[in-house]
């Protein structure tokens, strides 16, 4: 990495958080996330209230980075902004701020896809955390996204699987509005899960050739053994609330594990990193673990805020890419199915 002083403000804007971060060469000098908590009344994200929280959250969060990094904007070398994938409507704020900030201060704009920045956050300078050295395995999983990715240079990336419907996020949550649980149900299921019995409950894996996943198929199976069973006994769910989770959760975790078993085999690499907001998950980060002793992997996990949405992962692209002297035109615009 370079030896210049270089700060890079990335801003990120793809779903229900407006966030900012300033870096300094590769280390993050602050991050500061809005969460929009209006949502939580709908069970899921409302495109049209998500794109005007961020336009009343993207300047006080962009002061509130700037502060807490104890720089002034006038500072800045450059200006990074998620391009995609994403809502449109919250793309677009993100995008215009972008570009207006950088036109103004006149430095140069860099599009960052918000895939690459789950992928790339682990190579935030951090004391305690390893960077995956290439080629890796990166596979990205959050609310709107499953994907296994090889990794052969910073953006140099290939998908080799990916979800054909849902995401792994969404299973979680729709899981667990069957069950009754609030949004988003992931870390409720994940606590939960903690307390059961994994295998009290069996739920088939779907069968989907290659590397891709399938989740919708789970979701159905789900509804219809809740159903089933509360027929029987009404009060099914809430005396077997923490087995069902647990049972849920082992499943959902049997079919990612799989799919990078099978991905590691096929490639021959056996480094293993995650990222997206499902790799908060502690079985998860659990399974990984195990996969080191079981199949020989060395796993990469990011720390925690740098797992979620966040624009920390956003401005570490953007340093990479502004070493690469790789700037956007003012004329871009955002988009809501880019591909990495």
């Amino acid at each position: 990495m370079s030896s210049q002083n270089i700060f890079i403000l990335g801003i990120e804007s793809s779903c229900d958080d407006t966030a900012a971060s300033i870096i300094h060469n590769g280390s993050i000098l602050s991050n500061v996330v809005a969460t929009q908590k209006i949502h939580k009344e709908y069970g899921g994200v409302v495109p049209e209230l998500a794109s005007r929280a961020h336009q009343q959250n993207i300047v006080p969060v962009v002061a509130q980075a700037l502060k807490k990094a104890n720089i002034t904007k006038e500072q800045l070398h450059a200006i990074a902004f998620t391009r995609g994938p994403g809502l449109m409507g919250s793309l677009l704020v993100g995008t215009s701020f972008a570009k207006s900030l950088a036109y103004g201060l006149n430095i140069p704009l860099i599009d960052v896809n918000h895939m690459q920045g789950h992928i790339l956050a682990h190579f935030i300078d951090e004391e305690g955390f390893e960077k995956p050295p290439f080629p890796f395995l990166a596979m990205t999983i959050s609310g709107g996204h499953t994907q296994i990715v090889k990794v052969d240079g910073y953006f140099n990336m290939t998908v080799i699987g990916e979800t054909i419907d849902d995401a792994v996020g969404e299973a979680f949550d729709k899981s667990g509005k069957i069950l009754g649980l609030g949004y988003p149900a992931g870390p409720e299921i994940d606590k939960r899960a903690k307390l059961g019995n994994p295998k009290a409950f069996k739920f088939t894996k779907p069968k989907v050739d290659g590397l891709n996943f399938s989740f919708s198929g789970f979701k159905t199976a789900v509804l219809y053994f809740i159903q089933r069973e509360v027929k029987v006994n009404p009060n099914f769910i809430k005396e077997n609330l923490n087995d069902i989770c647990a049972s849920i959760q082992y499943t959902i975790i049997g079919i990612l594990i799989d799919k990078l078993k099978l991905a590691s085999k096929q490639t021959g690499i056996k480094h293993i990193a995650i990222g997206g907001g499902v790799s908060a998950n502690s079985g998860i980060r659990q399974a990984l673990k195990d996969g080191e002793q079981k199949f020989g992997w060395s796993t990469y996990i990011p720390k925690f805020e740098f797992t979620t949405d966040n624009a920390a992962m956003i401005a570490i692209v953007g340093y990479l890419k502004y070493l690469d002297g790789d700037f956007a035109e003012q004329d871009i615009v955002a988009s809501a199915r880019l591909k990495i």
